[in-house]
């Protein structure tokens, strides 16, 4: 089963550029390395963000939330407001994922 992690967070006011430079620089290419990662879907409306990321099973997804995920976190700790909050779901349905 293809299983999505949702990570909502909030930018600090007027790094709203910075997060994506940072994001695209230094965590896309660190999601891309990780087994079972499929796709990313990063929404951003001002200073809230939302992040989607795809994956073939909870298995893979579980380990890059205790191995990768902080990194993440770290890297991206100078643009965010607080501690990103994640939820999981089970994907039902996509056109996303081949």
């Amino acid at each position: 089963m293809k299983f999505a992690r949702n990570v909502h967070f909030q930018i600090k006011t007027g790094r709203e550029k910075e997060f994506n430079t940072l994001f695209t620089n230094e965590v896309l290419p660190m999601l891309k390395k990780q087994e079972g990662f499929k796709q990313e879907l990063m929404l951003v409306n001002h200073n809230v963000g939302l992040g989607i990321s795809l994956w073939d099973d909870r298995k893979h997804a579980d380990t890059y939330q205790t191995v990768t995920f902080p990194k993440v976190v770290e890297k991206l700790n100078p643009v965010l407001e607080g501690i990103p909050r994640v939820e999981t779901y089970d994907i039902g349905a996509t056109t996303l994922l081949a």
